[in-house]
């Protein structure tokens, strides 16, 4: 069982690359369990009523890559997703878009979904998938106090630098789409500030993978790690494996 944390990006790059260890992982499940006609994967999207839509481009991008039985589990922005879809997979997918409104919908669901990736289940979080997938999500914002810390377009429709409860599934903080939104910049100055201990930002088409061994790196990109080390801030980086 893998973690997989996407940074973002959008159409996707080399051949899919950040995606098929997730894809071989929830494979070789879905094979342990008897499934031969390809894994199921869960594909879990809250957006403001393009979820169709984007679900269909990620469903036949993906499906280029590997053969898969997606389970669509959609919602509208404050609404809870239905958790029953969740059951019976061999691999999560939580997708993209305004991360304050993916934590509280699937905020219902986070126990289950640390149940199912406990019990070997590999996850994949995109964008906001990552986002909130750690104990205390990174949820947005572009301010601390007065100070502007990122560009406001990054700012995910908050105004202060914001963290709540997230889906426990790693203790770092996670911020995304790095070098291309300018949040690294952001990461560094909530630690900077105490509002955490520090954490990683992905660069999209990049992902960090998780798992029993150690940490790799995945895609055309880096892994920026931000570190308090006694009241200062230490930033190192890390590239594909």
């Amino acid at each position: 069982m893998s973690i997989h944390l996407v940074g973002g990006g959008w159409p996707i790059v080399d051949d899919g690359a950040v995606y098929r260890a997730f894809l071989s992982e929830a494979a070789e499940r879905a094979l342990q369990s008897g499934r031969l006609d390809g894994p199921r994967v869960a594909i879990v999207m809250v957006r403001d009523g393009d979820g169709p839509q984007k679900y269909a481009e990620l469903t036949s991008a993906l499906g280029q890559i590997t053969e898969l039985q997606p389970v669509p589990i959609l919602t509208l922005e404050g609404a809870a997703i239905d958790a029953a879809g969740l059951a019976e997979v061999d691999g999560i997918l939580v997708w993209g878009g305004l991360t304050p409104a993916y934590r509280d919908s699937i905020d219902p669901s986070f126990g289950e979904i640390r149940r199912q990736v406990a019990g070997g289940v590999p996850y994949l979080g995109f964008s906001a998938g990552a986002a909130i997938a750690s104990d205390s999500a990174l949820l947005g914002g572009w301010t601390i106090g007065d100070v502007p810390v990122c560009p406001q377009e990054a700012s995910e429709d908050l105004d202060e630098v914001t963290f709540g409860a997230g889906i426990g599934l790693i203790d770092l903080a996670v911020d995304v789409h790095a070098a291309q939104w300018g949040t690294l910049a952001r990461l560094i100055a909530a630690t900077e500030a105490g509002l955490t201990e520090g954490g990683i930002a992905i660069d999209e088409h990049t992902a960090l993978i998780v798992g029993d061994g150690p940490l790799a790196v995945v895609g055309r990109g880096s892994v920026w790690t931000v570190t308090d080390e006694d009241g200062s801030v230490r930033v190192a980086t890390m590239g594909a494996s």
